[in-house]
């Protein structure tokens, strides 16, 4: 099955990358039931919020990064009709889930070392993946370089939420959604990596000045979901 536009191989992935590598490819059979369901239903609401944003801005090149089983990259093509979105991952799995649900524009690339040219695209999305980087600092950069002066940045992935809601909250996601997700998944494993990875993961001001420190301008951060989740911008310097 070819992937269009699809680069050589990035090769195989080393240390944090190649876990993350194997983790992901191992539920990506059921990646979105379980996304669906431990959610509650909720990453439909976060995904349609990020495409709302991406349409006020007017693309007509999007790429979509760390783009897993196409799910933000369909949301996108859905509100922007009008913009071609490419969606990049290094797990071949879930580049073959996109694929199956219809994502056009498809390359397997390494976020870190992306084989794509400088100032080529209008929107760089990344959804619940940069938290998975190797590098959060060298992953921005390549967002930075491959984005064009004056392009946006979107930036979706998970936090702590406010202190009223801490203590549930962490006790679902340490507790409970690990459980849950070796029922709908067989992989325990993977979950509980996810409330490791989202407790060590930088928000807010932190985040924000993460990715200004990376080439970008006016980084701003909206919590949703009382700061389950949070949804950062910046406009490419």
């Amino acid at each position: 099955m070819p992937l269009s536009a699809t680069p050589p191989n990035p090769g195989p992935a080393q240390g944090k990358a190649a876990a993350v590598q194997r983790l992901f490819g191992s539920i990506a059979p059921r990646y979105d039931l379980a996304n669906h369901l431990l959610s509650c239903g909720l990453d439909f609401l976060w995904r349609r919020r990020a495409a709302k944003l991406v349409k006020t801005w007017k693309p007509s090149l999007i790429l979509d990064l760390a783009t897993g089983s196409g799910d933000l990259a369909l949301a996108l093509r859905e509100s922007c009709p009008g913009a071609r979105v490419i969606g990049a991952d290094f797990c071949l799995p879930m580049l073959l889930a996109a694929h199956r649900k219809g994502v056009p524009d498809l390359i397997q690339a390494d976020g870190l070392s992306l084989p794509l040219p400088d100032a080529a695209f209008d929107v760089v999305t990344i959804a619940f993946g940069l938290r998975n980087m190797e590098s959060w600092e060298r992953g921005l950069s390549e967002m930075a370089r491959v984005l064009r002066p004056g392009g946006h940045l979107l930036v979706l992935d998970f936090s702590i939420p406010r202190p009223a809601i801490q203590a549930l909250y962490r006790f679902y996601l340490h507790r409970l959604l690990p459980v849950f997700a070796r029922l709908l998944t067989g992989d325990r494993q993977a979950y509980e990596y996810l409330g490791a990875s989202i407790e060590k993961f930088p928000s807010a001001a932190e985040m924000n000045a993460l990715i200004e420190t990376a080439g970008f301008a006016n980084a701003s951060c909206e919590p949703l979901t009382g700061g389950i989740v949070s949804l950062y911008t910046a406009r490419r310097k």
